[in-house]
């Protein structure tokens, strides 16, 4: 039986944890992302023989948002990433089961709400990287701070995707003690 699989939940263990958790939870996932990026940069740099870092960047945009699709959606339909089991998150569906395939890919598609209004607004008024930097991180802490509007306390494209996250410490390893004869 898988991990996942085993995660019975009890009432107490469908609670959310802490904002502050949640978040540092996303920004080491963040610096984990940053070896996705770059293996899977390579790995697209190397196939297309791309030369210039401009040259292919839409192409190479799709390829890496279909990369973290994979990484996230295999890794929640398994009920953690890294990140999370460093942190003690996992993600569940609403009754507190593992999530389908389908379900973690639903999530990442709405995960992308942290992002693309923020990109929108700098794109369409053409905002420079500065800018578009204050109004991103400004972006995410009200999009965390409005999870506190939840009744369960759950960001808003968990709430959209049927999912949530919730606090889990693994079990730990019974101890044998060998008897001295």
């Amino acid at each position: 039986m898988t991990e996942a699989a085993s995660f019975a939940p009890t009432a107490g263990a469908l609670t959310a944890p802490p904002i502050a958790r949640r978040m540092a939870c996303w920004l080491y996932e963040g610096m984990l992302m940053f070896g996705v990026v770059f293996i899977a940069g390579y790995l697209f740099s190397t196939l297309t023989q791309t030369r210039h870092a401009l040259d292919n960047r839409h192409m190479q945009q799709a390829f890496l948002f279909v990369v973290f699709g994979i990484y996230f959606t295999w890794f929640w339909a398994k009920g953690q990433t890294l990140a999370m089991k460093t942190w003690n998150i996992r993600v569940v569906d609403r009754q507190g089961r593992p999530i389908t395939q389908a379900r973690a890919l639903g999530r990442y598609v709405l995960s992308w709400l942290w992002f693309l209004p923020p990109l929108a607004v700098g794109g369409a008024f053409s905002l420079p990287g500065g800018e578009l930097t204050v109004i991103v991180i400004g972006w995410v802490a009200i999009w965390a701070v409005l999870s506190r509007f939840h009744p369960q306390r759950q960001f808003l494209h968990d709430a959209l995707a049927g999912t949530r996250l919730v606090h889990f410490k693994p079990p730990q390893p019974v101890k044998v003690q060998k008897n001295a004869a």
